[in-house]
């Protein structure tokens, strides 16, 4: 493995730290800036390399949805020319890499974290590829994009009908000829949708409750007006969903060409062929529910409610901006298509695009919900010594992003360096520490 910082063995040698971090994207490279700052020692164990999912498990055009603007690791902007533009995969694992190389984290590529559990000394016991050890204070940096989702029922169908998760999906030509089935109209799948598209492949898409956003309105770019109006700072609990507001999904547009909006009417106008979202297989025959219509029209909803936002927020400062046309759409279904036999439609492939969901079996602590979702308020457990960091609405909206992930790892760093000091003087108090309502321990 060609690594950044091959493995350490006076990093090693040490079975004892007071701090583990597992992960070296950029929330775990981003936690241990902040301890470093804090003068807290700690390891950082990534299973592979840095940048590791941004190298091997994004498709070959792969963009950014956000502006590399929004890209605020700490002490580390994004240093390029094009602020405007939208990096490509390879820039960003760049982007990563420079970042690490900076802040000379204390990591070690290439080691597994397997297991974590209390010990009979109330240490955390810490189970790796490489050994193992105990600490304090152990942050899961890891995300939650650990176990690509597929139905049941995919096992249905014919076996000579290629299926790959997005996970899996690198270009146009990796898949055989024929036509192709995207199933998911979040960011990845309208994106992999329109990767085939542009190639010139016949593509059918499964539409999905995802919202959708404008790119440029007004003169501006619509992430601008948004961080100027405060979105990005939104926190869950202000948030009117609440907790629920994890479950959503993004809004979707893209970074391609320069960046623009993705309006999935002008794409079925253009021969891209939209059905609602996928109920069940029965052999070569696929199944949709008649939602097609209603799915088009919330995520225009949603399209129109952030311009009308915008709008009130030029008024209100009294900015002048250019006025763009009212929204008009340019196509509808007629009737929701409810079958489509792939045999007869010559569909050879489907992609998968419906999201992961997070594995955290190997961690035996009590901090999880019914479902396998931890449990904590800002990344800070109700276990002791257990943090999270990285995951979307973690905080705020941009907590899952470049944007964000920054003062998240700021907040855990204080929080944990204010429980070892209080540690050493034999204080109780949690300095910092974040405290969580009854309801989220029970």
């Amino acid at each position: 493995m060609n690594t950044l910082f091959p493995q350490s063995t006076q990093l090693l040698s040490r079975s004892h730290y007071p701090v583990v971090v597992v992960g070296g994207g950029q929330a775990g490279l981003s936690t241990s800036y902040f301890l470093q700052q804090n003068g807290i020692e700690h390891i950082v164990f990534e299973k592979n390399r840095v940048a590791h999912s941004w190298r091997a498990d994004r498709w070959d055009t792969f963009c950014l949805v956000t502006p590399n603007w929004q890209c605020r690791l700490p002490g580390f902007p994004y240093p390029g020319d094009d602020p405007q533009g939208f990096m490509l995969k390879d820039q960003i694992v760049d982007y990563v890499e420079a970042f690490a190389r900076r802040i000379a984290p204390p990591i070690v590529e290439g080691v597994a974290v397997s297991h974590v559990t209390r010990g009979a000394s109330g240490r955390l016991e810490v189970t790796t590829s490489a050994g193992h050890f105990t600490t304090d204070h152990i942050v899961v940096a890891t995300g939650g994009y650990d176990i690509p989702i597929v139905p049941a029922y995919a096992e249905r169908l014919p076996s000579h009908i290629q299926q790959i998760h997005s996970v899996n999906y690198r270009n146009p030509e990796s898949l055989p000829p024929g036509e192709v089935l995207v199933v998911g109209s979040g960011q990845s799948g309208v994106q992999i949708m329109e990767d085939l598209h542009l190639a010139g492949r016949k593509v059918h898409l499964c539409v999905g409750p995802a919202p959708r956003s404008p790119r440029v309105y007004r003169g501006r770019e619509a992430t601008e007006w948004l961080m100027d109006m405060g979105y990005y700072e939104l926190t869950v609990e202000r948030h009117p969903l609440g907790e629920k507001a994890r479950e959503k999904t993004n809004h979707y547009m893209t970074g391609r060409d320069g960046g623009h909006e993705i309006d999935l009417r002008r794409f079925a106008r253009e021969g891209v062929r939209l059905y609602g979202s996928l109920a069940n297989i029965q052999g070569a025959t696929l199944e949709f529910l008649p939602d097609l219509s209603r799915n088009l029209d919330d995520a225009d909803e949603v399209y129109v409610s952030i311009r009308k936002d915008i709008d009130k927020y030029i008024a209100a400062q009294g900015i002048d901006a250019p006025v763009e046309p009212e929204f008009e759409k340019l196509w509808a279904p007629g009737v929701d298509p409810l079958s489509l036999d792939c045999e007869a439609a010559g569909i050879t492939s489907i992609v998968w695009a419906i999201g992961f969901r997070p594995d955290y079996r190997w961690i035996e602590l009590p901090s999880f919900d019914g479902r396998g979702n931890p449990k904590y308020q800002r990344g800070v457990s109700p276990v002791p010594g257990l943090y999270f960091l990285g995951l979307p609405w973690l905080h705020t909206w941009g907590s899952g992003r470049f944007l964000g992930v920054a003062d998240d790892a700021r907040h855990l760093a204080e929080v944990i360096a204010g429980r070892l000091a209080a540690a050493e003087t034999g204080e109780t108090a949690e300095a910092g520490a974040a405290t969580l309502p009854q309801a989220a321990v029970a």
